[in-house]
C-alpha cells in the first residue's frame, strides 16, 4: 500500500524515468501528457496508469541503482559498479556507522545511507558549498537525509567540525567503522583518516590517474595502514536479442581507481602480554613446564592415605638373596 511521501519510479514503454515521491495531489507533466499521480495509490506497484493523452506508465518501486543514477549531478559521480564494491570492501550494512569525505552530488552517499539503516549513519564532508548544498537536495530527495549528518568542511582541519558534539553519535564520527575519501590529494589526509576511525577499520579511496595512486601509495607506506588493493572495474553490456548476443558497441569503460587499506591497529612489534606458559615455551622449547601439582611428592601406598613405607631389606629366607661373603673373604 503506497503512502504519501513513498518513492515511485514511473516507466514508460521505451524507456523513459521519472523519479518522484508520491503526492496524490500532484500532476507530472511530460512529453507524453499530464500524468495525475492520484492514479498511483489505486495502480500500486507494478500497476500501470496513463496520461491525459493515453500515454502508459508502470508504476515501480526504485532500486538503489536507480535512485543512484537519478541524482541531480553537477560532479561526476561515482557509477554503480564501483559503489557496489565499495559497499562490500568497506563492511557497510546496517549499524555501521560510516565517514566520507568529498560528497559531491552525493551519489555514493546516497548508496551508503541507504545501506546503514536507521540504526546506522553516515558522516559526510564537503568543502565546497555548491556541492554541499546539491547533494542536500538529493538525499532529501531519496528521502534519506535522516540517516547523513552533513559538514561543509575542509577535512584538512580535521574530522571534527565547528557544531560537533563530542561523544554525540549523531555528530561525532570518532572511531566510524570505515571511511572512504574521494578527494584530489588523499595522501594529505592520511593523519586525519587514522584518527577518526577505529583500530583495524577498512578504508577507501576514489583516484582518477595512476601517478596519484603512486603518491598515495608512498604515504599509505608510512601511515598506520596495511593490506592494501588497487584496482578499477569495467563492465561490458550485452545485446539481449537471443538470436545475436554479442556486446554492447559502446561500454563505459575506466571511471575511476579503487585503493584500499585497513587501519593497522595495534602493530605486530612491540610488547603484547601472552600467557607466562605461551611465553616459556616459545623462549624455552624444551623445557615441558613447571610440574604438576603433587608430581614430585612421595607415593602412597595404596589403601593408605599417608606416605607408603620403604621397602623391607632383602630377608636372608628369600632364595633370590645374596649371601654375604665370608668373613676374612677378600671383598
Amino acid at each position: 500500500m503506497l503512502t504519501p511521501g513513498d518513492l515511485i519510479l514511473l516507466v514508460s514503454p521505451k524507456g523513459k524515468q521519472y523519479l518522484r515521491k508520491f503526492d496524490p495531489e500532484a500532476k507530472l507533466h511530460t512529453q507524453d501528457g499530464v500524468i495525475d499521480l492520484s492514479q498511483v495509490a489505486q495502480a500500486g506497484y507494478g500497476g500501470v496508469i496513463a496520461s491525459h493523452m493515453g500515454s502508459l506508465y508502470r508504476v515501480l518501486r526504485p532500486s538503489t541503482y536507480q535512485l543512484i543514477k537519478g541524482v541531480k549531478r553537477s560532479t561526476q559521480i561515482m557509477y554503480p559498479k564501483e559503489i557496489g564494491y565499495v559497499l562490500l570492501k568497506l563492511g557497510i550494512g546496517p549499524g555501521t556507522r560510516v565517514v566520507e569525505a568529498g560528497s559531491g552530488s552525493g551519489g555514493l552517499t546516497t548508496a551508503l545511507a541507504y545501506q546503514v539503516g536507521d540504526t546506522g549513519r553516515v558522516y559526510t564532508f564537503e568543502r565546497r558549498p555548491e556541492f554541499y548544498e546539491l547533494s542536500g537536495k538529493n538525499l532529501e530527495a531519496a528521502g534519506l537525509s535522516h540517516r547523513v549528518t552533513r559538514y561543509n568542511h575542509d577535512i584538512l582541519q580535521g574530522f571534527a567540525p565547528e557544531g560537533m558534539v563530542p561523544g554525540d553519535p549523531a555528530s561525532d564520527p570518532s572511531g566510524a567503522d570505515a571511511l572512504f575519501l574521494d578527494v584530489r590529494t588523499p595522501w594529505d589526509h592520511l593523519e586525519q583518516v587514522a584518527a577518526v576511525v577505529c583500530p583495524g577499520a577498512p578504508v577507501g579511496f576514489l583516484l582518477p590517474t595512476t601517478n596519484q595512486i603512486s603518491d598515495l601509495l608512498r604515504g599509505l607506506e608510512t601511515a598506520p595502514f596495511e593490506d592494501v588493493e588497487v584496482l578499477e572495474i569495467l563492465v561490458r553490456r550485452y545485446k539481449p536479442v537471443a538470436d545475436r548476443l554479442r556486446p554492447e558497441d559502446r561500454m563505459v569503460a575506466h571511471t575511476g581507481f579503487l585503493i584500499f587499506a585497513r587501519h593497522a591497529g595495534t602493530p605486530f612489534t612491540g610488547s603484547i602480554p601472552v600467557l607466562d606458559r605461551v611465553r616459556r615455551a616459545q623462549e624455552n622449547p624444551d623445557d615441558d613446564g613447571p610440574p604438576a601439582p603433587g608430581a614430585n611428592a612421595t607415593p602412597h601406598a595404596p589403601g593408605t592415605s599417608g606416605p607408603a613405607a620403604p621397602a623391607p631389606p632383602p630377608s636372608a629366607t628369600d632364595p633370590t638373596a645374596s649371601d654375604p661373603p665370608p668373613s676374612g673373604a677378600d671383598a
